[in-house]
């Protein structure tokens, strides 16, 4: 086998690495910005509270304070959708780096013909990039009602 069969045969699993790095940097990316809006509401909130204890909140600052009781819980949930997407794809990223590792040995020793591990290792990692997707479209659907929320308290 020549070196550019070599390095074709372990190319998808390459390319998947590259495409589940993009999918984590953009998880990621919305990790924080949920993470931070927990943190302006749970403030907000806390201020609200602290206000509540002296004096009558207006009309508006209870609907508020209502308004982000309803969202922390969501933002909660849709914090741990993002999470599992993290770890699927983080998942991924391993399996296809033991799927190149599996095409590596099967090649420099072909007599231990470990062939079906890279493709098993392949496959889990699909599964586990699908596994994320799917948590990662959950998630998308979570902050739409959230926004929703928003929207409607005005």
């Amino acid at each position: 086998m020549t070196v550019v069969e070599i390095i074709q045969s372990m190319l998808a699993p390459g390319i998947m690495i590259s495409a589940c790095g993009l999918l984590l940097l953009g998880m990621n990316n919305k990790y924080s910005q949920v993470i931070n809006r927990i943190r302006i509401l749970d403030d907000e909130k806390r201020r609200l509270l602290s206000k509540k204890r002296d004096q009558k909140l207006s009309e508006i600052e209870e609907s508020r304070l209502s308004n982000i009781d309803l969202q922390l819980p969501k933002l909660a949930y849709r914090i741990k959708l993002v999470r599992n997407a993290v770890v699927f794809y983080s998942l991924a990223v391993g399996f296809f780096i033991v799927s190149c590792l599996f095409i590596g040995f099967n090649i420099l020793n072909p007599m231990f013909n470990i062939s079906n591990l890279a493709i098993i290792s392949f496959l889990l990692g699909m599964l586990s990039v699908l596994t994320g997707v799917g948590y990662a479209c959950r998630e998308v659907i979570k902050g739409f009602q959230i926004v929703m929320i928003e929207m409607n308290s005005h």
